[in-house]
Formats: structure tokens, C-alpha cells, sequence
């Protein structure tokens, strides 16, 4: 059959689009990433490698920003997961209660970044948040500290709030990973007397891996991009310990106008998202499930 020219007209709008929106910013930050750009001036002057060196060598803050985003990563990622999987098995059934349950998990998602940041603010607030008062109240006032102004435990306490913010959407691929699962591969397990760890193991994890493999590598990129929620609840304080790439960025850019240096900050930015996200996949790809 032979296929008009004109349907490839179709294709251009999209293409308008994603060259606007993604191919003219991502090469344009990485030519001005060579280059000392203010962002402001009409002039620059190209410095080679230099911003690349200066990052990597000289700029303890960035070096910094990274340590910190790969610890608010691995605590998002896993316990994410974790806490994802462990109620998507919990509310698997379609009944009423379960369906009310789903709604009530994902209805934190629907929130804005700033929302959730304010709220979680007030919660770790050391003389009026709840968590606190809570502690005091169980007998456990020992624990109550500034929860956002320990530089040793900010990060994690950000942490905390990115997996109650997004934790609800994973339950939901979860859910329909959970679903597609073939009864029957149950009922022969039983059969043949395997335990519920067994069942869970030989036979719910691999068939999951699929909607895993989703749920990591999407949770990955949401804990790399949670800009608003940082800036919005410690701006990175206190002493850059919760400083991340993404906020440093904005930092470098719109506050010290090193557009240039900012720029190679992106691209490096853009590479570890990339790699990382490969190796999940490599990890958790699901090609390796066997059946």
C-alpha cells in the first residue's frame, strides 16, 4: 500500500514543538556551556573546558550538590519503592474499601510541590510542628529536634516528604502491575506449597519487574528535579545540606548571573540522570524475567 506524502505533515507540529522545547535548549546550554556568558550582556567569550574543570575541581559546593542528591536519591528510590509495593499489595482487590484507599494514597500527587512543601514546614516546625508534639506525646520528646535545621539529617527529612508526595502514584503502576498477573500462576504455586514468600518471590516479583523497572527509573528523575520542593522548604540551607543540583543551578545563574558556568552545571546534570537511569534499566530491565 502505498502511503501519501502529506501524512508526513502530521508529524511537523510535534516536531515544531519538541525542537523548540527540548533540541534549542538542551544544544543551546551545551554551546553556552564552553562559554562565560552572564546571561545578560550580548557578549561572551569562550573558556573551552574551563567551566567543566572549575566544577569538578574547584567548586566544593557542586561536588557538594551531588553527594547531596545522591543521598536524597537512594533514600527516595528505596524506601519509595518499598512503601509503593508494600500498600499496592495491600489494596489490590477492587473493592470498595480498596478503591477509597487508592484514592486517598494518590490524592498527594494531585497536590502542588509548593503545597506540600509548606505543609511538611509547619509539620517539622521544632516549636509548633506536629511531629514534635506527637513525639512529646508518646514519650519520645528525646527525638524532637529542628528536623529541617540539622545539617545532618535535613536531606533525609526532605526525603521523608518527597516519598509521602509521590509515593501514591507509584502504588498506582504498582497496582496495575499487580493485576496483569495471571491468577492461575497462584493457584499452581499453592498447589505445589509454596509459602506467600515464595509465591511472592518466584512469582510476583518477576512478572513486576516491568512496572519496577517504571517505577525506580521515574522516582529517580522526580528525586534529581525536586527543585520546588527544596527551594521551597530549607533553599538549600542549612550550610548547602540540602543543597541540590538543580537548586545550585538556579543559584549559579539567576543569583551570581554565571549563565555559562551554570550551563555546564546542566550538562553534567543531564549526563547523571542519563547514566544513572541506564544502569536501572540495564539492572531492571525486563528482558531478564524469566517465565
Amino acid at each position: 500500500m502505498k502511503i501519501s506524502k502529506s501524512i508526513y505533515w502530521f508529524f511537523l507540529p510535534g516536531l515544531v514543538l519538541y525542537s523548540l522545547f527540548f533540541l534549542y535548549p538542551t544544544f543551546s546550554a551545551l554551546f553556552y556551556s564552553f562559554t562565560d556568558w552572564d546571561g545578560l550582556s550580548t557578549a561572551f567569550q569562550f573558556v573551552g573546558i574551563d567551566n567543566y574543570t572549575r566544577a569538578f575541581t574547584g567548586d566544593s559546593i557542586f561536588q557538594k550538590t551531588i553527594g547531596n542528591n545522591l543521598k536524597f536519591m537512594l533514600t527516595v528510590v528505596v524506601f519509595q519503592t518499598l512503601v509503593a509495593l508494600a500498600f499496592a499489595l495491600i489494596v489490590i482487590k477492587n473493592t470498595k474499601t480498596n478503591v477509597f484507599l487508592r484514592a486517598l494514597y494518590f490524592f498527594p500527587t494531585i497536590l502542588s510541590s509548593v503545597s506540600v512543601a509548606f505543609i511538611w514546614a509547619f509539620i517539622y516546625d521544632p516549636s509548633m510542628g506536629i511531629l514534635n508534639q506527637v513525639l512529646a506525646l508518646v514519650g519520645l520528646d528525646f527525638l524532637a529536634q529542628n528536623w529541617l535545621g540539622n545539617a545532618n539529617i535535613a536531606i533525609y527529612s526532605l526525603a521523608i516528604t518527597q516519598i509521602w508526595f509521590h509515593a501514591g502514584q507509584m502504588l498506582i503502576i504498582f497496582v496495575a502491575g499487580l493485576q496483569a498477573i495471571p491468577e492461575e500462576l497462584y493457584e499452581v504455586a499453592k498447589i505445589e506449597g509454596a509459602s506467600k514468600w515464595q509465591a511472592f518471590r518466584s512469582v510476583t516479583w518477576p512478572l513486576l519487574a516491568p512496572s519496577a523497572t517504571i517505577v525506580v527509573a521515574y522516582t529517580t528523575i522526580q528525586s534529581f528535579k525536586a527543585f520546588d520542593l527544596v527551594f521551597a522548604m530549607t533553599g538549600g540551607g542549612p550550610n548547602n545540606s540540602t543543597e541540590i543540583i538543580a537548586t545550585y543551578i538556579y543559584d549559579v545563574a539567576f543569583k551570581s548571573y554565571q549563565f555559562g558556568y551554570a550551563s555546564s552545571i546542566s550538562v553534567i546534570f543531564m549526563v547523571i540522570i542519563a547514566l544513572i537511569t541506564y544502569l536501572q534499566f540495564k539492572a531492571l530491565r525486563s528482558d531478564r524475567v524469566s517465565y
